[in-house]
């Protein structure tokens, strides 16, 4: 199965489940999501940030999130949340320097592997005064890491290593960090270039692995993330084998179906 980028969802995707990845990257069956009020909240609080770093008001930042609450839907019980996270945000922001990039898409080649590239995007990249960068990924979840976790957190190593070759910032100048607008917690920790090279190392050794792969070598893997998996009716653990065939095409039929009367508006 040939890929020549990889973003941390596909990497993660991948090692919780290798049928997930191929319903989701190969297959392209859009997953039926467990929560979708936290994860509209989620993409709403993301927006009101990006779109509000020159904010310095909470006026400015409730007019940012009246005009684009239109596009989100959640339950009204996640509103109370919604000022709380405007304000901490107001306090969190009157202390950074400058901000270089917001939603920053990258697609960075490897290295030593010249036809494997990563990509991604990052929520925000502040340049210090020291000539340092800060890199921030905005949290909405109640599950906030420790800075033990993100130490060892894959996608901040991702986002260190863009800012590493597309800005020419040295490891050691720059800090990634975690902000949770809901607590105003802000974890953040650095990344050695030993530790840099391991992650690389290691999406060379994924991306070989899925290339070397054919599709119906991506099995399914029931452990802890099936509890939140948004293809169990189409997964062999949960659901007669024999009818999954029968659901994906019901599936694709409908997706084409979707597709062409979208075409035609």
């Amino acid at each position: 199965m040939f890929i020549n980028t990889i973003s941390e969802s596909k990497s993660k995707t991948f090692t919780e489940c290798q049928l997930k990845y191929r319903y989701r990257y190969v297959d392209r069956i859009k997953e039926q999501s467990k929560n979708t009020d936290a994860l509209h909240f989620g993409s709403f609080i993301h927006k009101i940030l990006e779109d509000g770093v020159a904010a310095t008001t909470l006026a400015e930042l409730t007019v940012i999130a009246d005009n684009v609450k239109k596009d989100y839907t959640f339950s009204e019980s996640y509103d109370p949340k919604i000022e709380v996270c405007l304000k901490n945000f107001l306090r969190f922001n009157a202390t950074l320097s400058d901000t270089v990039a917001t939603e920053m898409v990258y697609e960075i080649v490897h290295d030593a592997e010249k036809d494997i590239k990563l990509n991604g995007i990052i929520d925000r990249i502040i340049k210090g005064k020291d000539g340092g960068y800060l890199v921030i990924d905005y949290k909405t979840s109640k599950r906030e890491l420790k800075p033990i976790d993100l130490y060892q957190d894959r996608q901040m190593m991702g986002y260190a290593y863009a800012v590493h070759k597309k800005l020419g910032a040295s490891l050691d100048n720059i800090v990634v960090a975690h902000y949770y607008p809901l607590t105003n917690n802000f974890v953040t920790c650095k990344y050695s270039p030993s530790q840099i090279q391991k992650y690389l190392r290691e999406k060379v050794d994924q991306v070989w692995k899925i290339r070397k792969m054919k599709k119906g070598d991506f099995c399914a893997m029931q452990n802890q993330f099936c509890n939140w998996c948004g293809y169990k009716e189409i997964c062999p653990e949960f659901v007669d084998p024999l009818s999954i065939e029968n659901k994906i095409q019901r599936i694709k039929e409908d997706r084409k179906k979707t597709t062409n009367a979208s075409k035609k508006k």
